[in-house]
């Protein structure tokens, strides 16, 4: 009797499936093991928050329980796990664990539907900009919506919004009340990334563009905050970071706080003039003496003319420091490069004679304002530091980063001022700092910086390349090193910028 419509089974075939599925499933729960293991309680944190909209009971659930639900209702593939990791960050249990990169999973969102929402993304961006100042403030004005019972002073901002999402004063699509109390404490970087993400949602803003891009403009340097800090193997940023005119539905979260109410916009497509040569003056200060020649080769082979000194007091800083910022050569040249190391603490550098007080940053920063240093006005300004302190001592509390309230008033006021220059005085900076633990200095052999060698190196392989796109492989890179080496041989990297025009140090 003849079967009809039927094909003969290939049960080798069903066999071999089997197997890969069983093996699928055993990889998949070791997989789901070694990611909690490698997480600390803040991305854990994070990772529930993010999934709450796909997982109803995840802030019930711990990260293994949380990953194996969604696994077994089929919401936990590679590129899901991908994208939750690179939502927390951490680039190195996806290169170790899923042999994916940064760049692989970019590109996989940019033409994929997400597994997290765009509004659950932009609330952790936003978390993680907001400090303890911010956070206590935020706190005392939700008291008249929330009582004072719901707002505990220890609250992180994830649990706070979970709060306000339980009284239904905060959702995806009901964020007023959370816009008017960023704009009460003047964080207008957040407040105006909330406003990206409700033209993104209702289909009248543009497309989603490269996280570097939505997180490195215009940010004014009198903010306190833009910051990539690099812990326990991975990047944290603790105010920057930083200014973010759009929410992006993909890359990378960085932190800048924004300020730029005066500042010009950036052009797309807009770049600075590098035609001059040599394109400027690298002024180049080692006050520890391992670093010199390869950054001087590094800026000549890139086209600057290097002045450089070593193991200067801190007078002869300062006295180098004024003369280079009054040289008329800068007229003449299309930009001006500054290499500092030296120790220091989280407000200044000291040179060889530790016994002085110090030159704060910002000091130096200031010197070469476009008022102090009008041959320099409207040319970009690049500053990389290295400063190695004590522990305890944060770069990221440094008051460089930070402007007294009087002098951000006259600076607006001086923005205001009709005119024939219309560029702000503090526009065109680039202010890249690295600090790092002094104890490396007491070693037998001191290492050259890491940050340093790094970019070095990245600079002379991406010459052709924007300025902020190499910072961020050098972030990358440096982020590599710390999630190998204990904490006293970390690097902690903090950029600031004002560029208000695309960079290459490259004659174009």
């Amino acid at each position: 009797m003849k079967s009809v419509g039927l094909r003969p089974v290939n049960w080798i075939g069903v066999l071999l499936l089997q197997s890969l599925a069983r093996t699928f499933y055993r990889m998949s729960a070791e997989v789901i093991h070694q990611v909690e293991e490698a997480l600390d309680e803040d991305e854990k944190e994070m990772l529930l928050f993010l999934c709450r909209d796909v997982a109803e009971e995840a802030t019930s659930l711990n990260i293994r329980d949380l990953l194996d639900n969604l696994r077994e209702r089929g919401k936990l593939s590679d590129m899901d796990l991908a994208e939750l990791l690179y939502r927390v960050r951490r680039f190195d249990l996806l290169k170790r664990i899923l042999r994916m990169d940064k760049m692989a999973v970019e590109a996989y969102l940019r033409s994929h539907p997400h597994l997290i929402s765009d509004y659950r993304v932009l609330i952790t961006e936003i978390g993680e900009n907001l400090d303890k100042s911010d956070m206590s403030s935020l706190i005392f004005l939700m008291r008249d919506y929330m009582g004072r019972g719901k707002t505990a002073k220890d609250k992180s901002f994830l649990d706070f919004v979970m709060e306000l999402e339980k009284l239904n004063l905060v959702a995806p699509d009901q964020l007023d009340l959370l816009e008017k109390c960023l704009k009460n404490i003047h964080r207008i970087d957040l407040k105006t990334k909330i406003q990206k993400y409700k033209q993104s949602a209702q289909g009248a803003g543009p497309s989603y563009v490269n996280g570097l891009q939505t997180s490195v403009r215009n940010l004014s340097l009198k903010d306190p905050s833009y910051s990539f800090m690099f812990q326990n193997g991975r990047s944290k940023e603790q105010r920057l970071t930083v200014k973010q005119p759009d929410i992006q539905r993909e890359p990378v979260k960085t932190s800048i706080q924004e300020s730029g109410a005066f500042l010009p916009r950036r052009s797309p497509g807009e770049r600075y003039r590098m035609r001059s040569k040599p394109l400027g003056i690298c002024l180049l200060i080692d006050c520890i003496g391992n670093n010199k020649e390869v950054l001087q080769d590094t800026f000549t082979f890139l086209g600057y003319e290097v002045l450089c000194y070593s193991h200067l007091t801190m007078n002869n800083i300062i006295h180098v420091l004024c003369q280079v910022a009054h040289m008329p050569q800068h007229q003449d040249y299309d930009s001006f490069v500054c290499v500092l190391v030296s120790r220091g603490d989280s407000q200044s550098m000291f040179g060889v004679d530790q016994s002085h007080s110090g030159f704060r940053l910002d000091q130096i920063r200031r010197m070469f304002t476009g008022d102090a240093c009008p041959f320099l006005l409207g040319k970009p300004k690049l500053f990389f530091i290295q400063i190695y302190a004590k522990s305890e001592s944060r770069v990221e509390d440094s008051s460089s980063l930070e402007v007294d309230g009087p002098a951000v008033n006259n600076m607006e006021s001086k923005a205001k001022r009709p005119g024939p220059c219309r560029v702000h005085q503090e526009a065109d900076f680039f202010w890249s700092v690295c600090k790092a633990d002094v104890s490396l200095l007491e070693r037998p052999s001191s290492p050259p910086s890491l940050y340093l060698q790094c970019l070095s190196q990245t600079l002379r392989q991406g010459r052709k390349r924007p300025l902020l796109e190499l910072h961020t492989e050098l972030n990358a890179s440096v982020y590599d090193w710390n999630s190998r080496v204990s904490d006293k041989e970390k690097y902690y990297v903090c950029l600031q910028h004002t560029l208000i025009k695309e960079i290459i140090l490259s004659p174009a």
